[in-house]
Parts: structure tokens; C-alpha cells; sequence
């Protein structure tokens, strides 16, 4: 018995072993001929080894068939997968020796190159593979002719052209992505020869003309997309019924016009339907023959479709999705029969949607019953009344309407509504009583209204508030942070409150606060230190900033510029590692620099002016200080000494890496975490003065970048460090002592916008590298002691006079008429010059003139007796004028060299 036991066990131990065998992929060993192609083939690769995991572990010492990304057959090469290797370089042609390839995938390399048309031969090519190459040049049509060919993905490669041939004989094709380039032409009509397509993907493209009919005969397609492509023809006369596989079908952003089949909405396995983006019009047509329970997405925003939407579009009873958004609608069936029982997001936003909704006791039964509605951007004056009876709702979108008079009280107690957005409507107060309720809001925006009275606070649950630009009067609530015990952001910003702050908003366990664009008044709670985002700018506070910020400060954001505020810097400020914004600029704040923030890296924009800060900004050991700065506003302070340029080189923000392009750098907006679905977040807003004007700066873009150092007590030379700022956009060094020249190194700014030097000390000539400055709008170099002429270019031609003014030295257009004879530059007058009086006799100007007759008499006298004089004269001339005119030592500095070497000959 236990014989036959160990028998069996052995006999199942061979089959395991037989079946791991076979399932392993089998390998025949490789021809030498091809194992050495393949390692001809990684030396002529471009490729950067410490990402490779393919080619990097190819060599002679093993087997080719072995080696990662190959696959063989009888000794032969069938699939060749190197993608993703950081391949650089064209396709070899050493490529059309692999005659036996089956599988050729490039994708995600960098080949930069056209696509050699030898894949043509390739007898047995079933899939080519070339996705995301950087391909150019026109695409080899034979390749598409191949018989054996099933897949072809050249999606991703903008700059490769092409067009689709006339398909004779592939019928074998079962997936086509060409989306994302630059394939245009006509859709050929034989592309309906393609019987077991299955996939086809012209997205991002250029093709024109209309959709053939003989797509109708791809019965096995099962995903269309032509997105992006410039169709101009009606789509209502191709036979889409025949394509009764089709499960996806995605028209989005083409020039598509015309009605809308209504063929489209009965393909049996149809489940997601874009045609966004296009310009059908007319009517939706009417669905009553139509019944579909597997299509769940439609998507037609984006048309010019007009005119009530049918209750028939119902009978499509597995809706899920419903867009219909940026339209002209005028009415949609909200109570009508047959409603879809799982409809999950309605958005009819940007429509001309009326008050067509309020009726006299409507039944709950009889009212579409939906999750996520947005009724945004329509003409609504009023509540619709069907929202009463709403039982599953829970986010509602009505803003940007008509809506005026008071928020009904019935809106609160829907108990699935977790999101509410009201915002720019013409609402003026809440209807009572609001007390005692049990609202389950989590997110409430009543921002841009006008709302009056008191603030109402009874949403004790909610953790997103946004009472923002309406005309709240009244002072805080003293218990305020009694009502806000879970509130994430709270904004009460552009209203018109007063008094003080309360100390019971410490309570608040909230990230942002924002009370910004009021008249509070007094002193700034200390307990205000532990949020994420404290905004006060625009108030009457008084007093210090609370330096009360410990060791566990979270603060990112802290903006009390445009107060009265006194004191000096808060020191505690530097446990705030996690600082991206600090403004404090406009207000009374006397202290040095702020060095003790050098090691917060984080740190993105820095406003300070307008204050009482003094001496050097220079820090001690700054070896990396703020490398995400890209604001810093030091103006009108009493700031004085040389800045120094390697304190600046650590800004890598504003600079650009070795290959030319801006380093790359996050700037955060601070995400309001919630658990309501709607997804606003605090944009940081900051004033600046660009181009002359003071501007506000709102939700601060992470591209944008400014110094201003202006009217301070700065002195010395200007950095030319300053010139690495290549993503600079504003520089305003002006009402400061600067001296020497403007640096040359300007000229690399290429996107600055506004500069501003005038009223230093400069001197100098105006660099000619600052006609480079193409993007230049706004230039100042006025009331310096600039000298010489002003660089000539399109760009300097543009700007006024003012921007040169005062500096006497200067001469040309727009000061000037143009010295076309090419007289010397101007002389700049003294400082110390004095007017005479008209009977007073100038020696200065007696000197001058009995020196110059004098000294021409003598020149004049030697140069005509003595040839050794007048040799060496026109050599010193001769040398003279070419080292005030190089390009002329160019053209005539061999002849006048070979003239005074004859001369010298022939003495």
C-alpha cells in the first residue's frame, strides 16, 4: 500500500514538473547572427545606463533569447521590447535585419527622428509599437498595408504627420491609436474593410471630412475616439446601428455640427457617449423607442443644443452621469415618469434654464430624485421648488444666477445635503428662525451677495464657511468660536465688520482664517499663532504681532500687511518652518533684517515694505537661504549698504537650470481638506507695484516672480548677479544710491516685463544687451548720470521720453533726433558749472581758444617739415581710430597697415 502511495505521489511530482514547463514561454536558443545584430544594435543606442533595465544586462556572455525584452523563436528574434530605456537617436537601419520580428515596442524613448519605412517588409509584423517617441517627419503609408498587422500605437508623438491609405487587404487590424499628432487628411471609406477593429483612437489629430459610412460596417468595434480632429461634416447620415459592439465612443473637441443621431443612443452595449466640445445643434430627439439599461455616461457639453430636453432621454434607465452643461437649454423634465433611479451627477450649468420649475404641491414620487446637481450660470430668480422634496441631495450648485430676497429655511433641513454653493446671486438675508436646527452641512458659500445683518452662525458642523464680499455690519460675536468647533476655513474677508477680534476665535480648531477687508479694530489675539492661514490685511489693528509661535507652528500663510501694526519682527516666527507667505508690508513694524528666517526653505514670497526696517539684508552663513523665493518686497524702508550677489544666488526660483528652461518649483495654494465635495482651496493674494501702478496680485501664480528694493539708502554697485534671474519678471531698484554701471548680465532677463532704475547714482552707457529684453514693457532710467547713446531696437523705440529723463549725458531717439553724421557723444555737463553774466569775461573759454590755435600751429608746422613726425603721427592716428572703431580695424586694418608699411618703403 504505501508502494502505490509513493508511486502516485511521484507520478503527480512528474505532471507538476511538466506543467511548469509548459507553462514557461518557449525559448529556442539564439543564432549567433542574431545575438550579434542585437548587441550591434545597443552600441549604436543612446541610452543612459542607470535607468536602463533592459539593455544594461545585454552581452555576449548569455544567451539572447534570454535577455530581458527579447523573445525568440526557432533561434530567431519574434518580440523586441526595449521601452522606456531613455533611448536617443533615430531608429538604425540595422533594425531591418530583424526580419522575423512579430512584436517591435519603442515606446517612451526619445528617438526624435522619422520612422523608417523598411517596417514594410516585415512579412510576419503583427504589432509595432512606437508610442510617445518624439517622432517627426510623415509616416511611411506602406507600413499600414502590412497583411499581418493587428496593432498600431503611434499615439503621443506631436510632430509626426501623416495620413491613413486606402485599406485593400488588412483585414486582420484590431487596434489603431494615432491620437496626439499631426495625421490629417480624410477618413478613407475603406476603413470599413477593418472587420475585427476593435479599438480606434484618432484623437488630437487633423483629419477633415465627414465620418464614412463604411464605419458602419465594423461590427466588432468596441471603442471610437476622433477627439481633436477638425471633422466639418454632419455625422446623422452614417449607419451607427451597425455597430453593435461599440461599447465607447468618444467624439469630444472637433468642429462636428449638425443634429445628433439619434441611432447613437440605441447601440445595445453602449455605455460612455462624449461628443463635448463641438457645435451640433438643434433639439435632443426624442427617446420613446429607445431603452437602455448599460448606458451610463452622456456627455454634451459644449454644443449649441437648444430647446426643452425631452422626458424621453429617461427611458435610458442606467444613467449614471448626465453633462449637459455650457448649452442653450431652456427647460429640463425634473418631474416626469420613468426617472432613473441611480442618477448620481446632473450638470446643466451655463444654460437658459428659467423659473419653469415651481409648481403647486408636487408629489415626492413625481420628481427626478438625484445625488449631485448644478444648476450654475442660468437665469434662475428663484428656489426651484422641486428642490423640497429632494431625499438623496446631497451637493446642490445654484450660484452664479438671478436668485434675490432671502434664502428659504426649508433648504436647511434637506438632511442628505452635505454641500451648498450660493455664491453671486442677489441674496439679502436667511429666513428665521434659524435656531435649533440640525442641519448636516459640511460646506455653506454665501460669498459675493448681499446679505446683511448679522453673521448667522448655526451650522455647527460645517467645516467650510465662506461669507466673503457681502455687507455684514455688525461686530464678531463675542462666542463666536462657540458656533466653529470643526470649521477647516472660515472667511468673513470683504464685508464691512468693526470692533475687535474676539478671544473666543482661539476655539476655532480650524487651518484658515480669513478676516481680511474690514474695519476691526485692536490688538491681534496671541492664540491666533496656531493656525495654518491667518489673514488680518486691510484692518485698523493696533499693537505687535503676538511672538508667540512655539515650537509646533504649522504656519504657512500670515498676512497683516495694511494695518497699524508697531513693534518689532516676532523671533518665535522661526519655528514656523512651513512658511511659504509672510506680508507685513504697510505697516509701523521698526527692526534689522529678518535673517532668522534664512533657514525656512519654504519660503515663497517676502513683503516687508513700507515699514521701518534699517540696515544691511545680507545673512551670515545663507548657504541655501529661500531657494523657492520668487516675491520679495523690501520697498520704501530705510534699508541701507552694499548688497552683496552671492546672497542672491541662492533664489533658485528665479533662475533657470543648465538646459535653458525656468527650475522647477512648487508653490502650494493652501487645500482645505473637508469632507463635503466642494473642492475650493485659499489662494495667497499680495499687492505689488508693476509697471508704475499698484496692483493686487490674487491667488499668486507659481510662475510669477518680483524684487523691488526701492527707496531705501542701498548703495554701491549692482549685483551683477542679478543678470542669473532669468525667470524675473519685475525689478525695481529705483530711489536708492546705486552706483557704477548697469550690468550687462541684464541682457539674460529675457521675460522681465518691468525696470525700473531711476533716481540712483548709475553711470555709464546704457547696455546694448537690454535690446534683447524682447517681453520689456516698462523701462525707467531716468534722473541718473546715464551717458552716451541709447540702444537702438524695436523695443527701445517704444518707450517715452520720461524713462530717460534726466541724465544729460544721454543722447538719441526717443531724446534726441538721430545723429545720423555720427558726431561724438555729448558731453556731460558739470555739477559744478555756473552761468556768467553777460559783461563777465570767461577765461576758461580765452584758455581753450589760445591753447587751440597754439597747438595747431605746432602740429600743423611739424607734420610739414619733418617725415619722421608725420609718419609716426598718422601711425598714432591710424591706431587711434581703430580702437574707437573696432568693426573699421575689421574691414581697413590690413590695407592701412600695408599703406604706412609702402610709405615707410619708399622713404
Amino acid at each position: 500500500m504505501r508502494t502505490l502511495l509513493h508511486f502516485f505521489l511521484f507520478m503527480m511530482t512528474i505532471n507538476l514538473i511538466q506543467l511548469y514547463f509548459e507553462a514557461i514561454p518557449v525559448q529556442s536558443r539564439c543564432d549567433e547572427d542574431q545575438q550579434s545584430l542585437l548587441l550591434r544594435l545597443k552600441e549604436t543606442f543612446i541610452f543612459n545606463s542607470s535607468r536602463s533595465s533592459k539593455l544594461i544586462y545585454w552581452n555576449s556572455s548569455t544567451d539572447c533569447c534570454s535577455w530581458a525584452g527579447v523573445r525568440c523563436t526557432d533561434g530567431l528574434v519574434t518580440r523586441l521590447d526595449i521601452s522606456g530605456e531613455s533611448i536617443s537617436g533615430p531608429i538604425h537601419q540595422s533594425f531591418a535585419k530583424l526580419q522575423s520580428l512579430s512584436v517591435l515596442i519603442l515606446d517612451d524613448n526619445d528617438i526624435s527622428a522619422p520612422v523608417p519605412g523598411f517596417f514594410a517588409n516585415f512579412s510576419s509584423l503583427t504589432s509595432l509599437s512606437l508610442r510617445g517617441c518624439n517622432l517627426y517627419g510623415t509616416f511611411p503609408e506602406e507600413i499600414f498595408q502590412v497583411t499581418t498587422l493587428q496593432e498600431v500605437d503611434l499615439s503621443d508623438n506631436p510632430r509626426l504627420q501623416g495620413s491613413l491609405p486606402e485599406f485593400l487587404n488588412n483585414g486582420s487590424l484590431q487596434y489603431l491609436d494615432l491620437s496626439s499628432s499631426k495625421f490629417s487628411g480624410f477618413l478613407p471609406k475603406s476603413i470599413g474593410n477593418l472587420k475585427m477593429l476593435s479599438e480606434l483612437d484618432l484623437s488630437g489629430c487633423n483629419f477633415t471630412g465627414s465620418i464614412p459610412n463604411s464605419v458602419a460596417n465594423l461590427t466588432q468595434l468596441n471603442f471610437l475616439e476622433l477627439s481633436l480632429n477638425s471633422f466639418n461634416s454632419p455625422i446623422d447620415s452614417i449607419h451607427w446601428e451597425n455597430l453593435v459592439n461599440l461599447e465607447f465612443l468618444e467624439l469630444y473637441s472637433n468642429l462636428l455640427h449638425g443634429s445628433i443621431p439619434l441611432s447613437l443612443f440605441s447601440l445595445p452595449v453602449l455605455k460612455d457617449l462624449i461628443l463635448s466640445q463641438n457645435q451640433f445643434s438643434g433639439q435632443l430627439p426624442e427617446f420613446a423607442n429607445i431603452s437602455s439599461n448599460l448606458l451610463w455616461n452622456i456627455d454634451l457639453s459644449g454644443n449649441y443644443l437648444e430647446g426643452p430636453i425631452p422626458t424621453s432621454i429617461f427611458n435610458l434607465r442606467g444613467l449614471l452621469w448626465l453633462q449637459l452643461s455650457s448649452n442653450h437649454f431652456s427647460g429640463f423634465p425634473f418631474n416626469g415618469p420613468q426617472q432613473p433611479k441611480n442618477l448620481f451627477f446632473l450638470d446643466l450649468s451655463n444654460n437658459n434654464l428659467l423659473d419653469d420649475y415651481n409648481g403647486s404641491s408636487p408629489t415626492s414620487s413625481s420628481f427626478l430624485q438625484i445625488y449631485n446637481l448644478v444648476l450654475s450660470s442660468n437665469k434662475l430668480r428663484a428656489f426651484p421648488d422641486f428642490l423640497r422634496n429632494q431625499s438623496r441631495l446631497t451637493y446642490l450648485d445654484l450660484s452664479e444666477n438671478q436668485i434675490q430676497g432671502e434664502i428659504p429655511n426649508w433648504i436647511w433641513k434637506l438632511n442628505s445635503l452635505l454641500a451648498l454653493n450660493l455664491s453671486y446671486n442677489s441674496l439679502t438675508t436667511l429666513q428665521g428662525p434659524l435656531h435649533n436646527l440640525t442641519s448636516n452641512l459640511l460646506a455653506l458659500d454665501l460669498r459675493s451677495n448681499n446679505l446683511q445683518g448679522k453673521i448667522p452662525l448655526f451650522l455647527s458642523s460645517a467645516t467650510y464657511l465662506d461669507y466673503s464680499r457681502n455687507n455684514f455690519s455688525s461686530t464678531i460675536p463675542a462666542d463666536i468660536g462657540n458656533f466653529l468647533p470643526s470649521t477647516a476655513f472660515f472667511s468673513l474677508s470683504s464685508n464691512n465688520l468693526h470692533g475687535i477680534i474676539p478671544p473666543s476665535i482661539c476655539n476655532v480648531s480650524g487651518l484658515v482664517l480669513d478676516l481680511s477687508n474690514n474695519s476691526l479694530s485692536g490688538m491681534i489675539p496671541e492664540c491666533l499663532t496656531r493656525l495654518s492661514v491667518l489673514n488680518l490685511r486691510r484692518n485698523n489693528l493696533t499693537g505687535p504681532i503676538p511672538d508667540k509661535f512655539n515650537e509646533f507652528c504649522g504656519l504657512q500663510t500670515l498676512d497683516l500687511s495694511r494695518n497699524q501694526i508697531q513693534g518689532q519682527f516676532p523671533k518665535s516666527l522661526v519655528n514656523c518652518t512651513q512658511l511659504e507667505v509672510v506680508n507685513l508690508g504697510n505697516n509701523q513694524i521698526t527692526d534689522t533684517f529678518p535673517c532668522l528666517l534664512k533657514n525656512i526653505s519654504t519660503l515663497c514670497v517676502l513683503v516687508l515694505r513700507s515699514n521701518k526696517f534699517y540696515g544691511r539684508i545680507g545673512c551670515p552663513e545663507a548657504n541655501g537661504t529661500w531657494p523657492m523665493l520668487q516675491i520679495i518686497d523690501l520697498a520704501y524702508n530705510n534699508l541701507s549698504g552694499e548688497i552683496a550677489g552671492t546672497s542672491l544666488t541662492t533664489w533658485k526660483a528665479m533662475m533657470v537650470d543648465k538646459d535653458g528652461s525656468p527650475v522647477h518649483f512648487e508653490f502650494s495654494y493652501h487645500q482645505v481638506r473637508r469632507r463635503g465635495p466642494i473642492s475650493d482651496y485659499y489662494g495667497d493674494a499680495v499687492t505689488i507695484t508693476s509697471k508704475g501702478l499698484e496692483m493686487d496680485l490674487v491667488k499668486i501664480r507659481n510662475f510669477f516672480t518680483l524684487i523691488d528694493f526701492s527707496c531705501n539708502e542701498f548703495n554701491g554697485s549692482i549685483p551683477e548677479e542679478m543678470g542669473e534671474f532669468k525667470s524675473l519678471h519685475v525689478l525695481n531698484l529705483s530711489c536708492n544710491a546705486f552706483t557704477g554701471e548697469i550690468p550687462s548680465s541684464f541682457g539674460n532677463m529675457r521675460v522681465l516685463e518691468s525696470l525700473d532704475l531711476s533716481k540712483n547714482n548709475l553711470s555709464g552707457q546704457i547696455p546694448p544687451q537690454l535690446a534683447n529684453l524682447t517681453f520689456l514693457s516698462f523701462l525707467n532710467l531716468s534722473n541718473n548720470q546715464l551717458v552716451g547713446r541709447i540702444p537702438t531696437s524695436t523695443q527701445f523705440s517704444t518707450f517715452p521720453k520720461a524713462s530717460f529723463a534726466g541724465n544729460k549725458g544721454l543722447w538719441g531717439p526717443p531724446l534726441t533726433a538721430d545723429d545720423k553724421a555720427g558726431l561724438p557723444v555729448p558731453p556731460a555737463a558739470s555739477n559744478e558749472s555756473r552761468q556768467s553774466s553777460g559783461h563777465e569775461i570767461n577765461w576758461d573759454l580765452i584758455s581753450v581758444e589760445i591753447g587751440f590755435v597754439f597747438g595747431f600751429g605746432v602740429a600743423i608746422g611739424s607734420l610739414a617739415f619733418y617725415k619722421r613726425w608725420r609718419n609716426w603721427y598718422y601711425k598714432a592716428t591710424l591706431n587711434i581710430i581703430f580702437k574707437m572703431f573696432p568693426q573699421l580695424h575689421q574691414r581697413l586694418g590690413n590695407r592701412g597697415r600695408h599703406v604706412y608699411i609702402n610709405q615707410r618703403r619708399r622713404r
